[in-house]
């Protein structure tokens, strides 16, 4: 099988060049970060919204990619970039309302961050 995701070129900060792979990545570390908390049940709804924007972002720059136009592209980059913003939200406040590695929340907030700032700048020379 050949998938996009098989096969990509990292940076030399050691994350994918593409947009669609280093959302991916993200993606999959906010999953496994999550995994691996003790979540208390009146916080499952926090990480609930956390795995659907950060997902979302990644999937909406797939999805994008297959537009039926220009202006269809932009507009699921628009999306990602709401479910980035999104994401850097229930990120602080689970970081400042449990008690989980801050190392690991401020690394996670910072890659957020890195692509919101990628995908506005996008947006900004498409249109």
């Amino acid at each position: 099988m050949n998938d996009e995701f098989d096969s990509f070129e990292l940076s030399e900060e050691g994350k994918p060049y593409n947009i669609r792979h280093r959302a991916y990545f993200f993606a999959k570390d906010v999953i496994g970060f999550i995994g691996n908390s003790k979540v208390e049940k009146v916080y499952s709804s926090l990480f609930d919204q956390l795995i659907r924007s950060a997902t979302s972002i990644g999937a909406n720059l797939v999805e994008g990619k297959a537009g039926s136009s220009k202006k269809d592209w932009i507009n699921f980059l628009a999306i990602a970039l709401k479910s980035a913003n999104e994401t850097k939200y229930w990120l602080c406040l689970i970081r400042d309302t449990q008690d989980i590695s801050k190392d690991k929340m401020h690394e996670l907030i910072q890659e957020a961050d890195e692509l919101s700032k990628i995908i506005a700048s996008i947006i900004v020379k498409a249109k």
